[in-house]
Parts: structure tokens; C-alpha cells; sequence
């Protein structure tokens, strides 16, 4: 028989509970490390500072970060048309901390084949605006319905104020002429570089016709110097009951602005929900409801959570794809 001495037997309990005490603590910092957020969450955009989609997130984030209880910063990336920004976010950890900024201009990188990423490589989280194209004319334009404008252009070559070329006004243009069977070359897309040179444009009849956002045209529209002729989507606006949709004259042509959120695949899945709850929480908030309204959009048609945002990337991402190919851009 073994005989043991008070003193081991001390030592081996108290041993054994120190044992005990240090996996629960392990297992403590696990759990800690699984919290999320648990730092600062980057918005990688590729806009300039003071721009549309640098303004859509900082006003985001005023509500965001207090409803994900954590810092949240924005971080430009500029270049190559949101391939820096793509770029940058795919060295970054996939933990739900790196957030994309998208536009349509993302979409566009990728199917051009200048980007590190593949579409089925994002992963929507929220979308914040879908601002509507309209197909606008100066007033003192010949045009005075869509339906004309339409015949006109079968036989008339006509210039349209763009951003840029192979860009969403562009795409939107030639998926127009597609539609209508307008020839391609009486598209006369010229890149102007921005919404607002795009107004200029027009203002200065430098162009014939522009597809401009609701929130770059306001303004114009509303003192009368602008002529809508068309919303290039399949509903009309409650804010301009009187504009037809191209959908109303049998184009099934959509085109629209869109900004959002988009996280990396492989982010986890309960990481995405918590972020697009969160956002789509602080979009819901007035702060953010005055802003879209102030550029003539509709909260409740504008922000989207997850699935509707993640089905809408990859339908648009098609979209641009097809009509890139269709402009010989792509092969």
C-alpha cells in the first residue's frame, strides 16, 4: 500500500485547481477574441474626400459605430477605378473589420479584368442609396417626349454628357440603344468626368441629352432649366409622378447609381449579419433618412439589407458585363 504525505496531497489539489484556473482563463481569452467588432472597422473607399460615396459613409457611420458599439473610420484607396481599394481590402483579414465602399465602378474593374478580385469574391452587406437615371434634355431641346427623343436618335446622331466611357451612364446609353434599335454610332458618348461637369454640359448645350442621377438634376429640374424625359427603371418616382419609366415604353433598361457595403468571402456569416443589421439600422435612422431625401431619393426604396444588396451586385454585374462586351470593351 502507498502511503502519501499531507504535503503531496496539498501540492497535487492545489496543482490540479491551478490547472483547472488556467484552461478556464485560456478559454476566457478565446471567447474575448471571438467578440466582434472588437477593434476600429475600416470603410475602404475609392472616392475622393468630400465626394458622393466618401459623404454616404461618413454619414453612415455617425449612427453605425454607436450601434456596433465601435470606432469606425474611413480609409481612400484611390485608383485604377476601385482596384486599389479591391486591392488593399484582399490583403486585410476576412473577420468582418474591412468593409468595401461600392459603386458601380467596382463592378466595372472587375469585368474588365483590372482587378485582384472575381465577383463571387464579394459579398454584399447593405446597400445605402439607389439613385435613379433619368434621360434628361436642356428645355429649349426639340424633344419634348422620350418617344421622340427615341425616333430621333434612329436617324440622328446625338452627343450624351457621360462620366465616363465604359461607366454606368454609358452602359445605361448603349443598353438603350440596344433596346430601342437605335445604331450604336448615334450614341455619341463624350466623358465629361463627374455628375456635376455632366450638368454643365448640358446646361451649356455642350451635349444634346445626359442620363443623369435624381440627386445631380434636382435642382435644375425643378427651376424648370432641365426637361426629364424618362426614368431609366421599371417604376416611376413618387417624387416625379409624371416621368415615364423606358420600362412603361416596352426597354426593359435599367440604369441607377448604387452605393454599399460589401465585405470579402469567407467573412463569417454571423459577422456579415451583425454589420448589415447595424448599418442598415443606422441608414434607417433620420440622420441619414434626411440625407437621401435632400437628394430627392427615398429611404425605404434606397437601403437594402444583405440579401437584397448581395442578389442586386451580382444581377448589375452581369448587366455591365453584357454591355461591355456589347461595346466591344470586353470579350
Amino acid at each position: 500500500m502507498q502511503h502519501y504525505s499531507t504535503r503531496f496531497l496539498r501540492r497535487t489539489v492545489v496543482g490540479g485547481l491551478t490547472a483547472v484556473a488556467a484552461v478556464a482563463l485560456l478559454s476566457g481569452v478565446g471567447q474575448a477574441a471571438e467578440k466582434f467588432p472588437s477593434k476600429t472597422i475600416e470603410v475602404v473607399t475609392h472616392a475622393s474626400a468630400g465626394g458622393g460615396t466618401d459623404t454616404t459613409a461618413r454619414i453612415m457611420m455617425i449612427r453605425g459605430r454607436r450601434y456596433l458599439k465601435t470606432d469606425m473610420v474611413v480609409v481612400q484607396k484611390r485608383g485604377g477605378g476601385g482596384e486599389a481599394a479591391q486591392s488593399y481590402a484582399n490583403k486585410q483579414p476576412k473577420d468582418g473589420h474591412t468593409v468595401l465602399a461600392l459603386t458601380q465602378t467596382h463592378l466595372y474593374t472587375i469585368a474588365l479584368g483590372k482587378s485582384p478580385l472575381k465577383i463571387d469574391d464579394l459579398v454584399g452587406v447593405a446597400r445605402a442609396m439607389d439613385d435613379p437615371t433619368f434621360i434628361v434634355v436642356h428645355k429649349d431641346s426639340p424633344y419634348k417626349t422620350f418617344k421622340q427623343l427615341i425616333e430621333a436618335q434612329k436617324t440622328k446622331a446625338l452627343t450624351w454628357a457621360v462620366a465616363q466611357i465604359a461607366g454606368t451612364e454609358h452602359i445605361g446609353a448603349a443598353q438603350l440603344a440596344e433596346a430601342a434599335g437605335i445604331p450604336m454610332k448615334n450614341i455619341k458618348a463624350a466623358a465629361f468626368g463627374s455628375g456635376g461637369k455632366m450638368v454643365a454640359a448640358l446646361m451649356s448645350k455642350a451635349a444634346d441629352v445626359s442620363p443623369l442621377n435624381v440627386s445631380e438634376s434636382l435642382s435644375q429640374i425643378e427651376e424648370g432649366v432641365f426637361r426629364p424625359l424618362a426614368v431609366m427603371g421599371p417604376t416611376r418616382l413618387k417624387a416625379f409622378p409624371d416621368v415615364p419609366t423606358t420600362f412603361e415604353h416596352g426597354y426593359k433598361v435599367k440604369c441607377t447609381t448604387t452605393r454599399g457595403y460589401a465585405v470579402l468571402k469567407g467573412t463569417p456569416q454571423d459577422r456579415i449579419d451583425t454589420l448589415s443589421k447595424a448599418f442598415v439600422k443606422a441608414m434607417g435612422h433620420d440622420t441619414f433618412g434626411n440625407y437621401l431625401k435632400a437628394s430627392g431619393l427615398d429611404p425605404a426604396e434606397s437601403v437594402a439589407g444583405s440579401k437584397v444588396w448581395d442578389a442586386a451586385l451580382k444581377e448589375e454585374y452581369a448587366n455591365a458585363a453584357k454591355a461591355l462586351k456589347m461595346l466591344g470593351l470586353v470579350k
